[in-house]
């Protein structure tokens, strides 16, 4: 059976195209086609002149709904994000947890090959952030289960995980090369962030082979004119570089000056945390931001369409590359090429939202989950 999503404002690629009509079967985008060219026996769904665009991808959310997955790496807080996230239009994340001790992470390792066995298909692995960190910049990480990793341990890791480690956010600056190369070469995506890295290390080591940055601004060392630096380095190497669009953890002046260097390599994440009363990371919500009981800013609570209408209101970044930011540059490195895009060929997920940056549903494996 093919569906016939019409009457839409289609977005990707950098581009908006009003009365396009997406073909969908078997979970596949099969064509893109105008309104005169629909054709017989397939189901119509009228999407009554709203946006489409490719599902949002989040490489670094920690928990959702009172489940913090980072804190209690259970499977019952993967199944509560991937629902959350699902009817926000977030089609594909990361699970991420931040420096803890060795049993959190590998508790967290066997919730995710746990949960693979059900999971929708939303759940793309984890992310690691941590705890190979640097203390001087650890923001809201415990600096007593902050270290230096060691092949023996990442090993451990990776051979447990049997797949489910996807990312992994360290201090390159601090680690041994044998334990950078080891991950590098079991396909992990080394993110380099909570760095105190200057400018020398960090022309040095930026896609070689780092080929990321985590959270642009936000635990790493500020410019400084006689001093420049982590940040001009991250602006010259462009690598491809994470940033939290709430206003809260970078200023919207920051966000604009960071496009302008980065281009196609700035990407959006949530680093969305929820209230928890126990564990490592006790956040607690204020009225608009995530802080530790000590008053450490943590987390945000963002959503991955918020990010994007965040772009386009305050950053002043056009709505089609801000999707982009929020969909296609994860989708890229993350090596995911069936997402990110809607063209013939990837796979049918997709955010349905209105000009006021409402969801009115989400496609995902072609099947219509409206609001």
């Amino acid at each position: 059976m093919i569906t016939a999503l019409h009457n839409l404002q289609l977005i990707t690629d950098g581009n908006i195209s009003p009365n396009k009509v997406i073909l969908i079967t078997g979970g596949k985008i099969i064509a893109i086609t105008d309104e005169t060219s629909i054709p017989d026996d397939v189901t119509k769904i009228d999407l009554s002149g709203a946006f489409v665009a490719p599902g949002l991808i989040d490489l670094q959310i920690y928990g959702s709904g009172g489940k913090l997955f980072a804190g209690t790496p259970v499977v019952e807080a993967l199944e509560r994000m991937e629902s959350d996230l699902l009817a926000q239009g977030t089609t594909g994340f990361f699970a991420t947890i931040g420096t803890n001790t060795p049993a959190i992470f590998e508790q967290g390792i066997a919730a995710a090959k746990e949960y693979r066995k059900r999971a929708k298909g939303s759940f793309l692995g984890m992310h690691f952030e941590g705890p190979y960190l640097n203390p001087i910049k650890r923001g809201a990480h415990p600096a007593n289960l902050i270290k230096k990793g060691t092949l023996a341990e990442v090993q451990r890791w990776v051979e447990m995980a049997d797949g489910e480690i996807k990312m992994m956010t360290i201090a390159p600056e601090l680690q041994d090369q044998e334990v950078i190369d080891y991950l590098h070469d079991h396909g992990i995506i080394l993110s380099s962030g909570h760095s105190n890295a200057t400018y020398s290390e960090g022309k040095a080591f930026l896609n070689n082979p780092i080929p990321a940055v985590t959270h642009l601004f936000n635990a790493m060392p500020q410019m400084h004119h006689r001093d420049p630096g982590y940040i001009p380095a991250i602006f010259e190497e462009r690598p491809y570089t994470s940033v939290v669009a709430d206003g809260i953890h970078v200023d919207f002046a920051m966000i604009r000056l960071a496009k302008r260097e980065l281009g196609d390599k700035l990407y959006l994440i949530t680093d969305a945390v929820t209230a928890v009363t126990e564990g490592t990371y006790q956040h607690q919500f204020t009225g608009d931001r995530y802080v530790m009981p000590d008053g450490t800013l943590s987390g945000s609570c963002l959503s991955m369409l918020k990010a994007v209408q965040n772009c386009v209101e305050h950053v002043g970044i056009g709505l089609a590359e801000a999707i982009n930011m929020a969909s296609l540059y994860p989708a890229q490195l993350a090596s995911l090429p069936h997402k990110g895009r809607v063209a013939a060929g990837c796979d049918a997920d997709l955010i349905v939202f209105n000009d006021a940056f409402e969801v009115l549903g989400t496609v995902f494996k072609g099947e219509w989950l409206k609001k």
